[in-house]
């Protein structure tokens, strides 16, 4: 089944929709998601999204905090360009039907994160996430010329590959024609076509075994982009969020919001002790790289198994109110958060790499755009500041779709591109082959290129990886496709890619920590 649209948008989270939106005013629009389209990591996003809105914050500010949370590895024309952009896209969303908390007199109920010097984070509640989701699916429900296709997992972007010519990785004119989609409900891969193609896959959390990602968070889109020859970059820098739930065997991770730590609770190890002020003249308000390898080393040093997160002494009634979900949450668990501290560990949470892109979200491969957190572009450099995300993801879907809007009636479909042929391939005879290598590249990857990195663990990772690859290539090549072998496949793929560029960095910046190289290159930072 051949199928021709003039935009493609992969993934279907606050970066795809508000990109299909705005794309919607110039050509038709198809949105595909792997499950349902409410399943992503944008639903997942408690803390809220950042912005100046008042004095005595501003731009400079804004900028200065992410560029010192970022290690001085961003590129600060772009951190300029996002942080000025953000008050007229928040308006945008405000628009769109999404309620930030106001203050009794009507002004905005900013709270403050990690790394932050001003108080510049709206929020709803502790499920930013959620209702911004929610709004803008209602919107995308609503436009005649956006049509939505769940349970369909992208398989591979098209390029000249396809049509028989060699593709090698320095090639300049690479072009994407769409891509092979996998119908998870009939088995079937469809032919999509497009004029312009969007990656808005999010991040690559299930490379581990603890994560607040939701289990579709795979790489798929690093992945397709990677086999289709695109430039990928800055895939050691891996944030792990220090605090979520500890409770062993729940995937994902619940997340205990940084906002927590913004309202006034204190991380504590298993003897009560404060502990971050050993490590950071911020304390507990610290930004993640460095609370979370606190968290790390204080685990470690001790033999425990998680720290705390001490809320006790803050206002009871204030504290349930403003964290709603995290009160209900941990009370199922017999914690009550005005009473009981909550026992908290690191879990994976964030890319700052990915897929390359410009200042409009272009890729390298034309026609290819890429958006949130699959792309890399320069704002986060080696760590994210809390609550950029969002943020990056908004502004880079407007011009994304404002520069590829003004494209699409100068691009033709590829009409030459073949169909997926499923000869010579067969139902795999034991899945249980598959199960188990997704488990192993987890353990892999948690063992050895976590928090702290050393090149004889990641030499390890390399090694035990590459069979893993070589196993699941094999079945590849003679099976008929499922989302579960799909999604081996690329988490190899991304696995391979963290390994090979923690490697090449000899040093230790931001989010890439490595006993060997304990220092940054040149002069500190």
């Amino acid at each position: 089944m051949v199928k021709q649209i003039d935009f493609l948008v992969i993934g279907s989270g606050i970066a795809g929709l508000s990109f299909a939106i705005k794309a919607a005013e110039k050509g038709s629009v198809c949105i595909i998601s792997k499950v349902s389209i409410d399943e992503t990591n944008t639903k997942y996003a408690q803390g809220g999204i950042a912005s100046v809105m008042y004095h005595p914050d501003s731009v400079d500010k804004h900028v200065e905090d992410t560029i010192t949370a970022g290690h001085g590895f961003c590129d600060e024309e772009v951190v300029r360009m996002v942080v000025s952009e953000a008050p007229v896209r928040i308006r945008e969303m405000i628009s769109m039907g999404v309620n930030f908390d106001r203050k009794s007199d009507g002004s905005y109920d900013l709270a403050r994160e990690g790394g932050h010097t001003e108080h510049r984070i709206l929020h709803h509640k502790d499920n930013t996430g959620e209702i911004i989701q929610r709004a803008l699916i209602a919107k995308v429900r609503k436009n005649p010329r956006i049509k939505v296709y769940e349970n369909h997992f992208a398989v591979d972007l098209i390029t000249q590959h396809h049509l028989g010519e060699m593709v090698k990785r320095n090639r300049k004119d690479i072009r994407c024609f769409g891509a092979y989609v996998l119908d998870t409900n009939t088995n079937e891969v469809k032919t999509v076509l497009s004029k312009v193609t969007v990656l808005a896959t999010g991040g690559i959390g299930n490379l581990y075994q603890t994560t607040t990602n939701p289990v579709i968070a795979t790489g798929d889109g690093i992945a397709m982009a990677y086999r289709a020859k695109g430039v990928i970059e800055n895939m050691e820098f891996i944030q792990f969020h220090p605090t979520s739930l500890y409770n062993p065997g729940e995937r994902p991770s619940y997340l205990i919001t940084e906002a927590l730590r913004g309202f006034g609770a204190i991380l504590r190890n298993a003897a009560g002790e404060k502990f971050m002020k050993r490590y950071d003249h911020r304390g507990s308000l610290a930004p993640r790289d460095i609370v979370a390898r606190a968290i790390d080393t204080e685990m470690k040093v001790r033999g425990d198994d998680f720290v705390y997160l001490d809320s006790t002494h803050l206002d009871a009634d204030e504290l349930v109110e403003n964290f709603p979900n995290i009160t209900r949450k941990c009370l199922s668990l017999e914690i009550n958060i005005t009473r009981d501290m909550i026992p908290v560990v690191p879990a994976a949470h964030y890319l700052c790499g990915g897929v390359k892109v410009n200042m409009d979200g272009q890729s390298s491969i034309i026609n290819l755009y890429a958006v949130g957190e699959v792309s890399s572009t320069g704002l986060h450099g080696a760590n994210r500041l809390a609550s950029n995300s969002l943020l990056e993801a908004v502004v880079y879907a407007h011009r994304a779709a404002v520069h590829s809007g003004r494209l699409i009636d100068k691009i033709e479909h590829n009409l030459k591109v073949p169909e997926w042929s499923i000869e010579g391939t067969s139902h795999p005879e034991e899945m249980v082959l598959v199960t188990q290598n997704y488990k192993e590249v987890q353990i892999i990857l948690s063992n050895y290129v976590g928090i702290v990195r050393s090149d004889l663990r990641l030499e390890r990772a390399h090694r035990r990886l590459e069979i893993i690859y070589d196993e699941t290539e094999e079945l590849y090549k003679k099976s008929i496709l499922s989302r579960r072998l799909c999604e081996l496949r690329n988490l190899i793929n991304v696995g391979y890619l963290v390994i090979k560029m923690a490697h090449e960095r000899h040093e230790s910046l931001g989010l890439h920590y490595t006993i060997d190289y304990p220092k940054r290159r040149g002069s500190e930072f």
